[in-house]
């Protein structure tokens, strides 16, 4: 039997390089590359090929979310298996939504982690158990108000309202009190989960859909 073949994704050294050397003592897991932004993760899903890509949500230049969403298109065939440290609703359905198999907790064990790659790369869902119990809550649930682009996580949807009405990127971050790099960042991952080329096509798919 092969080896899983694995792609780390973490803009933090210490913690890539730490859960790289843990994974390398793993019989029957082989990490191929690390990588430590969105972009070189999306590359990285493209050109390595690997089987689960272990990927943070707080990364730069792309989220880990807009990353994903551009790993399933790109890579199919690689599961992907979030390890972050938000534990948020908005956080966790936004994987989902955006084609993540596994949410774990940074702080978990390395048997959980060991466990979550195995059940990624089987086809199987898995998550840390507190974000478990918030998803069978969800599920079990009334259904909630269609929102449009559910892909959006509540601070993305609100700057693409903004962007929607007119605003540019200065008044949007003094509105939502936000730094300029901040709202710069989630207007990059708008327009990568809505796959539009830039603000003049983001604003006519946000119009049409009631924002703005």
């Amino acid at each position: 039997m092969t080896d899983l073949r694995i792609v780390l994704a973490d803009d933090h050294p210490v913690v890539r390089d730490g859960l790289s050397a843990l994974l390398a003592s793993v019989p029957g897991l082989t990490v191929v590359e690390t990588v430590a932004t969105g972009r070189e993760a999306v590359r990285a899903a493209a050109t390595a090929a690997p089987d689960v890509l272990v990927l943070d949500i707080q990364m730069p230049d792309l989220d880990g979310i807009a990353a994903a969403v551009e790993i399933t298109r790109v890579a199919p065939k690689t599961a992907i298996l979030i390890l972050t440290m938000f534990d948020d609703d908005d956080s966790v359905f936004a994987a989902m939504r955006a084609g993540a198999s596994g949410y774990v907790l940074k702080g978990a064990g390395q048997d959980e982690i060991v466990r979550a790659i195995h059940a990624v790369a089987g086809g199987e869902a898995i998550f840390s158990p507190g974000v478990a119990r918030r998803v069978l809550g969800y599920l079990a649930g009334p259904p909630p108000s269609a929102a449009p682009f559910p892909e959006l996580t509540t601070r993305e949807r609100e700057v693409l309202d903004l962007i929607a009405a007119g605003m540019p990127t200065a008044t949007i971050a003094t509105r939502l009190g936000l730094a300029h790099k901040t709202v710069s960042n989630h207007t990059s991952a708008v327009f990568a989960k809505l796959q539009v080329a830039g603000r003049a096509e983001a604003i006519v798919r946000a119009r049409r859909a009631g924002l703005g």
